[in-house]
């Protein structure tokens, strides 16, 4: 099975939205969330998905996923105190229904425009090397610094960022989860920080520069330009 786990757990607070986290706000009539869900729904190797939510936003959440016919979700959960807790919710829930050697693939709820291709060649990695990492290429400089002194300026056409969604083997994912609970290690940024820690290799997969994640209100002027001109390729032909 190859599996999309969403990670919808964030509060909103950097987006200044009070009624509602960031992955529930309406852009173009439709929920945030449900943008990002749709681009897994449709894929065809896609076969389920699983979403770590707010406790208190799960209702809202399924009536969502019933109004636009998510079919895929297979289990809603709540997420954990921190990032790291909430995948790993997320990842026992999903070993309760998923096949031996299933691929999953951890995605960001508020990342809407991930595509395809992407998708297709993240399982097309992990089948490959047991990994993909989505990138994009470093376009600015890259500089180390300590007290305020830059200690170290990194060639930047070396240098390559982290996206999502970062995938693996689901249970080797897993098992890196439980070694870091048993050695009370936390603070792990991402699962490819936590997979490179725990001495697996990893691979990139390039992505698509525009799959930013939508966390400000920057962010969603970004979002509404990058959405009108997609809409407007599929209508003019552009």
């Amino acid at each position: 099975m190859n599996i999309a786990l969403i990670f919808a757990g964030g509060s909103g607070t950097r987006m200044n939205s009070k009624a509602r986290p960031k992955q529930f706000l309406q852009f173009f009539g439709k929920e945030l969330i449900i943008h990002t869900l749709e681009n897994f729904q449709n894929h065809q190797e896609i076969d389920a998905i699983t979403i770590v939510c707010i406790e208190d936003w799960i209702p809202y959440l399924n009536k969502l996923l019933t109004k636009y016919d998510i079919s895929k979700v297979r289990t809603v959960v709540a997420g954990g105190k921190t990032g790291q807790e909430s995948i790993y919710k997320g990842l026992c829930a999903t070993k309760e229904y998923a096949e031996k050697d299933s691929i999953i693939l951890v995605h960001d709820g508020v990342r809407p425009f991930i595509n395809e291709d992407v998708i297709s060649a993240c399982i097309k990695s992990v089948k490959a090397h047991g990994s993909a990492i989505t990138t994009v290429p470093a376009t600015e400089t890259i500089i180390t610094t300590e007290n305020d002194k830059i200690t170290s300026i990194t060639d930047r056409s070396k240098c390559q960022l982290a996206r999502a969604p970062q995938c693996f083997y689901l249970d080797e994912l897993l098992e890196a989860h439980n070694k870091a609970i048993k050695d009370s290690n936390t603070n792990m940024i991402d699962s490819a920080s936590l997979m490179k820690f725990y001495g697996h290799d990893l691979y990139t997969v390039q992505g698509n520069v525009d799959n930013i994640k939508i966390t400000t209100p920057a962010d969603f002027y970004t979002f509404k330009a990058l959405y009108e001109v997609r809409e407007n390729q599929q209508i003019f032909g552009l």
